[in-house]
């Protein structure tokens, strides 16, 4: 038996009393191997029983008893190594003063409603509002409080008729996100019969509130089953007619010349997805083709509810793009990245969508990547990333421009609009600047504070910058870095290095309490914009994806060896934190250079990288990835999965690995067979760098948790890393 977390003087300096108790090694866990050939090489998986049961192909890694029983000793192995942790008491109660100030969203705007998310104080959940009028009496309309003791109830979205009378709104439970839509009386707060199953997304209301268009899954179980339907209120789900179904590519794709094995790859992807006009004369359809580009048509509404015939007429098709817009009238205003990787706006005629036929009114910039347009009575509003910092102009419907809409200051920003007037909600918040929302004029550029959480922070204690260095081929990467001010730079200073780098998802300046409380306490954090995110184009995005994934890699190394160049911190004080992609990027980094980090917490983790195609809805991703059934891309796959390059006798950094038992996105048996590997090969001192495993059995992908487990996640990887990295506890 061994005794854990044992403390050496330096710590007991820092704060950080630790007691020695006898928590004993992680749990034993049988080898069981299974060799197979690969593109005629051979593996050998010690582990792959913790998959769970694989017998029937379409419901890979069924939890069995046995991995059940598995993971509850590996839970509880990990309570009482974290609880062990002199001043997580005290540090949780100081965060939660920080998470029960609440939260609240930008209001969606319908005729004299305005509709928001809000939670107060210890509340689990967000609670739906709306008020009568800007200034008008809040009302709860949603409390999910109310339909789960344990808080675990999720409203996952809602949005108004455009009246304002109805509110259709999805729920799931622990974490699954599996939603089910409803349909309230907004005036009454009585919910209508209508409820439809599925894992339900809203599409769109019809102008007179009386039907909308949704996208189920025909079988939650195949996440490859999505369809756009209508629903007309008062009649069963069964009922509605369907317009598109991912099982019926020859319907959607007829005509387009593509081959049974396109059509094979386009059928694991997220699929189609349908967005009605104002007015409700056009539909515009999509089809995902990939994680970020997409097929367009345009179809009349008229004919099709007069008929039954939906005649779609081609926008994009075919093309490496992603394409999309709002409709006005006959309009189109379509923004896409074809032929532009920062993108560009077109107008485009729906009565004449032929290409020759668009004009340019927003040509591409090559200082700013185009996020989004939103469409406000007479204006465009154009939302840019500069540099991973929010930039929003405005012009006129013809592309002249009409001045900015001013932020507070450098960060990420969000304008919430409707095509029926000229007001605004601006959101903005920073590493130092808690989440706020403005109403805004558009026209005159009035600018009034909505709301704004009251955050017990001191903005001016913290210095934030944004720096640039060189990963190893030589590519410039920008970093955010955030410090107390007057930090000492003497390579001394407990530092976390946070990335993502996938899906061309962008990682900007955002506000979080345990960020802020690091930093209060003397931690450095840095984020760093790697490639394969969304902040520099398409082109940044592409240079980190399939056989260019190593890339994504080498600039978070890059990352870490500049801040230890720069007198940041060292080795022995330097974390790195990563979930999801996020969470690939930490295994990819400690297996490769565990020399390079003292700690790592990996979130909900893709970790074996062979096998993870055949995993829950898992073949959306093959073309961010690539796929090992592909002699090709395994080449390159087999070079960086971090669970086969786990190497016997080598010290690993202490990990948390954290996985949800209902992750319908990334399945747990990647944290499972991760810490077990880990902790069989790891030549640390396990007493004093463990690997931890996490599996929350009422969560998921993170989405939905309520409020108390949030903090206990916080409070559990934040003591971690200051117990590893020797920051002082709470204060």
């Amino acid at each position: 038996m061994r005794a854990g977390l044992r403390c050496g003087a330096w710590v007991v300096m820092l704060g950080l009393v630790c007691e020695a108790r006898a928590l004993g090694a992680p749990p034993a866990t049988a080898k069981r191997p299974v060799t197979e050939s690969v593109h005629g090489r051979s593996f050998t998986d010690d582990y792959r029983w913790l998959e769970g049961d694989n017998s029937d192909p379409a419901a890979m890694g069924k939890m069995t008893d046995e991995v059940a029983a598995w993971t509850d000793a590996q839970n509880t192995y990990t309570r009482g190594v974290l609880d062990a942790i002199s001043g997580r008491e005290a540090y949780e109660a100081r965060l939660r003063r920080f998470l029960e100030v609440g939260s609240v969203s930008a209001p969606i705007m319908a005729r004299d409603n305005y509709f928001y998310g809000r939670r107060e104080g210890t509340q689990p959940q967000s609670v739906v509002m709306v008020r009568h009028g800007l200034s008008g009496e809040p009302r709860v309309l949603i409390d999910p409080n109310t339909l789960d003791a344990k808080g675990l109830v999720t409203v996952s979205w809602y949005v108004p008729n455009q009246d304002g009378t109805l509110l259709a709104f999805g729920l799931y439970k622990a974490g699954d996100e599996n939603s089910t839509l409803y349909v309230m009386d907004v005036e009454s707060g009585a919910w209508l019969a209508d409820e439809i199953p599925g894992k339900v997304s809203f599409l769109g209301w019809m102008p007179d509130g009386k039907g909308f268009f949704y996208r189920p899954l025909r079988d939650v179980s195949n996440p490859y089953s999505g369809e756009v339907r209508y629903h007309t209120l008062g009649n069963h789900w069964r009922q509605d007619p369907l317009l598109v179904s991912q099982l019926d590519l020859e319907a959607l794709y007829a005509g387009s010349g593509y081959d049974a094995a396109r059509l094979q790859q386009l059928s694991t992807t997220y699929g189609p997805w349908a967005a009605p006009s104002r007015d409700g004369r056009w539909l515009q359809i999509g089809y995902s083709t990939d994680t970020r580009n997409n097929d367009l048509w345009v179809a009349d509404l008229d004919l099709w509810f007069r008929t039954g015939e939906l005649r779609k007429t081609p926008v994009v098709v075919g093309e490496q793009a992603a394409s999309s817009g709002n409709i006005a009238g006959d309009t189109l205003y379509l923004e896409t990245n074809l032929g532009a990787p920062n993108g560009r706006v077109f107008k485009v005629d729906l009565n004449n969508p032929a290409r020759d036929e668009w004009v340019e009114i927003i040509p591409e910039r090559k200082d700013a990547v185009l996020k989004g347009v939103s469409l406000a009575r007479g204006l465009l509003a154009a939302e840019y990333l500069k540099n991973a910092t929010s930039v929003i102009e405005l012009t006129d419907l013809g592309g002249a421009p009409r001045g900015h809409v001013e932020l507070p200051n450098i960060g990420s920003a969000g304008l919430v609009t409707s095509d029926d007037r000229t007001e605004a909600f601006l959101t903005f918040t920073s590493f130092n600047a808690p989440y706020s929302i403005y109403h805004v004029d558009l026209t005159s550029g009035e600018r009034t504070l909505w709301d704004r959480l009251d955050v017990p922070v001191d903005p001016d204690s913290m210095e934030v910058k944004q720096v640039w260095y060189t990963s190893k081929d030589g590519t410039r990467i920008s970093m955010f870095v955030v410090h107390r001010k007057g930090l000492r730079l003497d390579g001394n200073n407990p530092t976390i290095l946070y990335g993502y780098g996938g899906f061309n998802i962008s990682m900007t300046p955002s506000f979080s309490s345990t960020i802020y409380t690091w930093v209060e306490d003397g931690g450095v954090y840095a984020v760093a914009n790697l490639r394969g995110g969304g902040e520099y184009g398409k082109a940044w995005h592409e240079a980190g994806r399939l056989d260019r994934k190593q890339n994504v890699f080498d600039d978070f190394i890059s990352a870490g060896e500049w801040l230890i160049d720069n007198k940041y911190t060292t080795p022995a004080r330097l974390a790195c934190s990563g979930g999801s992609n996020g969470g690939l990027l930490v295994g990819a980094a400690v297996t490769q250079r565990p020399d390079l980090f003292k700690a790592a917490i990996c979130g909900v983790p893709l970790l074996d990288m062979l096998r993870y195609q055949d995993f829950l809805m898992a073949r959306y991703w093959v073309p961010e990835y690539g796929s090992a059934e592909d002699p090709a891309q395994f080449e390159y796959i087999a070079r960086y999965s971090p669970y086969q390059n786990i190497r016997h006798g080598v010290k690993y950094p202490a990990m948390i690995i954290t996985a949800g038992e209902n992750d319908a996105r990334v399945h747990p048996m990647h944290a499972r067979k991760m810490a077990a590997a880990l902790q069989g090969a790891s030549a640390s001192d396990q007493d004093a760098q463990p690997i931890l495993l996490w599996v929350d059995r009422d969560a998921g992908h993170g989405g939905g948790k309520p409020l108390d487990l949030r903090v206990r996640d916080a409070a559990d990887q934040q003591m971690f890393l200051r117990w590893q990295l020797g920051l002082s506890g709470a204060n």
